[in-house]
């Protein structure tokens, strides 16, 4: 839909809730919509490598994953927060070599910058407080397999240095041991950050990041996949309605208000807009049961 004809549409919307009118023609046009509307396209939702979409940014996505899962090199995921980049790492395990072998992923961000070494690379009974046995840690763990550090920008530079010893010599040492286990893994890595950046600041150093950025895969945002949002709210909605256990259908006017929005936060944040209104809807979408911001577009 075009900015102009969306801007119409949402004069028209607040119009009829100024003058108390809102819900009657919401109905109203639901109505119409399910005689006028043409049924949805028949056959599978596009998708490929267990993502989503028929955009020409997400072909160029589906090309450089089938180029590179054959490949033993490290893959550097960049995008937005939400885009899918786990998903990406997942499609170039699985249609690897190592397939078979464990994926194992760890968000950098989210586990404590002092506890962050034991859980990648291990450590032996005693080595610290609460460390009351002996653990593998993430990359023996993984060995064979690969191994996919989300949030890589957000690592402490400490870290980043014990990495790149890893990634040159294969080979790692548990916290508090003298002995080093050699693995064999694949590392994927992604971050929403601009590492190259980064490492003009000294905050990313900048030989990891050559290490990391054999091939990078550039996920784009829902706002630059046209059409991709139809598609995206239909396989969601079945996926919903099967978790639910009734039917679901988005009405047309409900489809154009999501078509218009601009995803701050991506995949997942539609994916929870959907959520979220099939818990107040019977069995169709509409438009009062969208958020607000979604409703108005801002």
């Amino acid at each position: 839909m075009s900015d102009e004809r969306l801007a119409r549409l949402r004069a028209l919307v607040d119009e009829a809730r100024a003058a108390g009118e809102y819900e009657a023609l919401a109905a109203e046009w639901r109505a119409l919509a399910r005689v006028a509307a043409p049924a949805p396209a028949a056959g599978e939702v596009p998708r490929r490598f267990g993502l989503v979409g028929d955009s020409p940014r997400m072909h160029a996505v589906y090309d450089l994953i089938a180029k590179a899962a054959p490949a033993q090199v490290a893959v550097l995921v960049h995008g937005e927060t939400g885009t899918g980049k786990e998903l990406v790492a997942r499609a170039l395990h699985d249609h690897s070599p190592r397939k078979g072998k464990p994926f194992l992923a760890e968000n950098c961000a989210a586990v404590p910058a002092n506890l962050l070494e034991s859980e990648l690379f291990g450590h032996v009974k005693g080595s610290f407080t609460g460390a009351i046995a002996d653990r593998k840690g993430t990359f023996v763990s993984a060995d064979g397999g690969t191994v996919f550090l989300d949030e890589i920008g957000d690592m402490p530079l400490e870290m980043q240095a014990k990495l790149l010893r890893v990634l040159q010599d294969g080979e790692v040492r548990p916290v508090g041991s003298n002995q080093v286990r050699k693995v064999d893994v694949r590392l994927v890595a992604a971050t929403n950050k601009d590492l190259v950046a980064m490492c003009g600041r000294g905050q990313f150093r900048e030989d990891l990041y050559y290490r990391l950025n054999v091939i990078t895969i550039e996920l784009p945002p829902l706002r630059e996949r046209p059409g991709d949002v139809a598609h995206l709210a239909r396989f969601f909605l079945g996926r919903i309605a099967d978790e639910l256990g009734r039917p679901l259908e988005l009405d047309p006017a409900a489809l154009a208000l999501l078509e218009g929005w601009t995803w701050p936060g991506n995949v997942r944040e539609l994916e929870n807009e959907l959520r979220r209104a099939a818990v107040f809807a019977d069995d169709v979408i509409g438009p009062e049961e969208l958020s607000p911001n979604v409703r108005k577009g801002v």
